[in-house]
């Protein structure tokens, strides 16, 4: 088995390059002085039900405040793609100064107007906003039980906490519940109230955190039980395996001491029949050896921005968390290039600088092309998700200008350092007859079953990680991710071992393809369980959204699924 040192070889590669991350600074200190202005931003408003499908809040007719427009800028890439719009809210706010309820602008509610804000009551608006980088929500307006009349709430009563010069807190409480009847004027108000804080400046995104969630019994009890599915695995790989090529050395041994004519007509079956064909080239190497190296890639983004989000608070800055695994990814390309290069070379593939570009962008490409198409519908709906064209320009200098040069390194330090076969054995000029076997034993459905165990040591943390990405739970609890990667990484190898020994014991040398593929179908479980989830355990509607879920799931699953048939490949390649 090759795990140690591929286990070594991506420790090594990938410490070198994520020690070129740069430290995270943001231009704003959060400190102010007595009476300084604090800026109110307004982000986005949309349908509750669809976290994804978010608009300008500007885009319902508010009115501004009358104070000067501050411009906003996006500050990383994160931001830019996953959609915020910061706008000035206009409100006149200074540290420490209180303010006494003051009417800001008014609404001159024609019936174009009335008819957006009833469009946003009936669909359960809400919207958000930020100071000092901390995030408030609202709602926009109510409806009667009976759901004739519509009320809009005017009135924004903010309470803001502070510890020393810092702000640590802030609440909204929506007041001033007011009919929408056309062809009148709605005054919209707001108080602020400035309060002393106990609340740290490094806890005070504590309060946005939910441990009985995340920290429920039964987030525990899953992981216990994936502990114990490992340990129930790998005692029964290992017994299988000891007991089973126990028997297999010892029938083979019995066999090398008969002479020519016994050995013939004696039975012939079994693994060590392929002995000869076994490290035979797979089929089409050059998408196989990309697809091994995307996935090393992607294992190696895994474990470094797990581990960083464990030591860095990602979630307490906005898009910081997307920015971080952009950056991780460019960086971990010598990954790729090292892994899917020297596995090419060994299976004597001559075309390197294609399997380059393919294994380069085969990951890119698949979000981009996912992103492009649900761009179309975002900018139809004028949704603020539509990514500008200077973003889409930035990510593609970063595919060319920095994942492709270093994944050329990678190319070629793999090719020189280990690109040459070193197979224990001498591959058969003829290529041996693959017999006839039973329906189980048939790399088809070997694939179909491989997933199933490591789908089943993770979907409970699938579940907790789709409910903070598509409804609204911050996810912190980065140590249960870490366990449980090491968990799928095990059982994914436990797996794999099983199905490539079953069948290459069925004489059936076609391995490579088939350990990948049974490891990668645990995509094919989670993305039907995507679907579950979808219909079950959400309300989303709408084709923005469900056309927003289904692609990032697919784009999701088929990473997670090239990360793990890498894993399981990895593990029993001769390195």
């Amino acid at each position: 088995m090759g795990l140690g040192r591929w286990t070594i070889e991506v420790v090594v590669l990938t410490t070198v390059f994520s020690s070129l991350l740069p430290v995270r600074a943001d231009e704003h200190d959060h400190k102010y002085t007595d009476k300084e202005e604090v800026v109110l931003w307004m982000n986005t408003v949309g349908p509750y039900h669809n976290r994804q499908e978010t608009y300008k809040y500007f885009s319902l007719p508010f009115c501004v405040g009358t104070k000067k427009t501050i411009s906003h800028y996006h500050e990383t890439l994160g931001e830019a793609l996953q959609g915020v719009e910061l706008e000035f809210s206009g409100l006149d706010i200074t540290f420490k100064d209180e303010v006494m309820q003051a009417t800001y602008c008014d609404i001159e509610l024609d019936k174009p107007k009335r008819d957006a804000f009833v469009y946003a009551i009936k669909n359960h608006y809400w919207y958000q906003m930020y100071i000092d980088d901390l995030p408030i929500w609202g709602i926009v307006g109510e409806a009667d039980e009976n759901g004739e009349d519509y009320y809009l709430w005017t009135y924004k009563k903010l309470e803001i906490g502070h510890n020393g010069n810092r702000i640590v807190d802030v609440n909204l409480t929506s007041e001033g519940k007011v009919k929408l009847v056309p062809n009148t004027r709605i005054p919209m108000s707001y108080s602020v109230k400035w309060k002393k804080s106990d609340v740290k400046f490094e806890d005070r995104f504590d309060k946005y955190l939910d441990p009985s969630f995340f920290q429920h019994r039964i987030h525990w009890f899953s992981i216990f039980n994936s502990f114990m599915m490992v340990i129930f695995l790998v005692g029964l790989v290992s017994m299988i395996l000891m007991r089973t090529l126990r028997k297999d050395y010892a029938r083979y041994s019995k066999e090398e001491e008969m002479d020519d004519m016994d050995r013939d007509l004696g039975d012939e079956y079994g693994w060590k029949q392929v002995h000869g064909d076994v490290f035979r080239p797979s089929s089409h190497p050059l998408i196989f050896s990309s697809l091994i190296g995307s996935g090393c890639q992607i294992f190696s983004v895994s474990f470094i921005v797990i581990i960083l989000a464990m030591i860095e608070d990602l979630y307490t800055e906005r898009g910081s968390m997307l920015s971080t695994a952009i950056f991780v990814y460019a960086a971990t390309s010598p990954v790729n290039g090292y892994f899917g290069g020297s596995l090419y070379a060994k299976q004597g593939g001559r075309r390197w600088i294609k399997q380059m570009f393919i294994g380069a962008f085969l990951i890119p490409a698949m979000v981009c092309g996912t992103a492009f198409f649900i761009n179309f519908i975002a900018m139809y709906y004028h949704a603020s998700r539509a990514i500008p064209f200077g973003t889409m320009v930035a990510v593609c200098c970063i595919c060319f200008f920095v994942i492709l040069p270093l994944n050329l390194v990678g190319t070629i330090l793999g090719r020189n350092l280990s690109g040459q076969p070193n197979f224990p054995c001498r591959v058969n000029a003829v290529p041996r007859p693959i017999p006839e076997k039973k329906w189980f034993m048939e790399p088809a459905v070997i694939v179909c079953l491989g997933g199933i165990l490591p789908f089943g040591s993770i979907f409970i943390e699938m579940y907790f990680i789709f409910t903070s990405f598509w409804a609204y739970k911050i996810y912190y609890v980065y140590g249960f991710m870490m366990l449980v990667l090491v968990i799928l990484c095990i059982v994914t190898v436990c797996v794999t071992i099983v199905c490539t020994y079953f069948l290459l014991n069925a004489e059936d040398y076609r391995w490579q393809w088939t350990s990948f593929l049974s490891a990668a179908s645990t995509a094919v479980y989670v993305y039907m369980y995507s679907f579950y989830y979808y219909f079950f355990k959400t309300k989303m509607y709408g084709l923005f959204q469900t056309s927003f879920y289904f692609g990032y799931m697919a784009v999701f699953s088929t990473a997670l699924g090239i990360m793990c048939g890498a894993v399981g490949y990895m593990e029993q390649v001769p390195l």
